[in-house]
């Protein structure tokens, strides 16, 4: 173990500090297919996830870091464990309660944007809302627009905006509902260095001013250098669960998990 990671341990453990976690994670495991063509994609994995921190998710490709996220968001269903966001257990709930729950406690960011293209900006910031029956506070939504940069922008379509812009909208669109978890899935991964830079210090702000919890997998050590925590993981399990880490030393972790494979 390296001089950087001798200092990674999981703290807090798991369940010590359960009041703050937004979601818990206990014996996670998920295997596609059977008998000798089995491949097991998470191996029993506790974690939680503090209130008010972004959490970053990391790990050379095949390590289960996107299978982990879609089952802490309820976009998927472990093989065994359970998951439990804002103190309900969501592993045991139907697909329309689960629905529902996403609808309510939970935002997504995808690499992708996934706006409608038919829809102006300010109609995709307020989609959820209007899906969930629900009318967006004037003035949280005019704050929110301001702050994501787009006030200039709100009658404009997906197709008359930038990468960048179109992924301000969907950070907007998933913060108006002010969701217990925000879910970001390579946000920086289609854009230009400084365009993605631009999006990483809206996701920090956040956190920092509006107190949202986020985890965030990525690929990038640029991009995780802004969280509070990075789990490390690696064949289905946690190996490593640091603080704040430095881009160079946050390199070196994944250099070293990759070689060692």
């Amino acid at each position: 173990m390296t001089e950087i990671t001798a200092n990674c341990t999981l703290t807090p453990p798991p369940g010590t500090d359960a009041e703050n976690a937004v979601v818990m994670a206990r014996e996670l495991s998920k295997r596609y297919g059977e008998g000798d063509t089995a491949v097991d994609a998470l191996r029993g994995v506790d974690v939680d996830i503090m209130r008010g921190k972004l959490t970053a998710v990391m790990g050379p490709s095949g390590s289960g870091k996107s299978t982990m996220m879609h089952i802490l968001a309820g976009l998927d269903r472990p093989t065994g464990g359970t998951v439990t966001v804002d103190g309900i257990e969501i592993t045991a709930l139907k697909e329309r309660a689960l629905t529902m729950l996403r609808r309510e406690k939970i935002g997504f960011i995808f690499q992708t944007f996934n706006l409608l293209p038919m829809l102006s900006a300010a109609e995709n910031v307020e989609l959820p809302l209007a899906i969930a029956g629900r009318r967006a506070e004037g003035e949280w939504l005019r704050s929110l627009i301001d702050d994501v940069g787009l006030s200039d922008r709100t009658t404009h379509r997906p197709a008359e905006l930038s990468g960048g812009q179109q992924q301000r909208v969907a950070i907007a669109r998933a913060l108006v509902t002010k969701p217990a978890v925000l879910f970001a899935d390579e946000p920086t991964g289609n854009l230009d260095s400084k365009t993605g830079e631009e999006v990483l210090g809206l996701l920090r702000r956040s956190v920092s001013d509006y107190g949202q919890t986020i985890v965030m997998v990525t690929h990038d050590a640029h991009a995780a250098a802004i969280a509070d925590r990075i789990v490390f993981l690696k064949d289905g399990e946690i190996v490593f669960d640091c603080g704040s880490m430095a881009r160079d030393d946050i390199y070196d972790v994944i250099k070293s998990l990759e070689s060692s494979r």
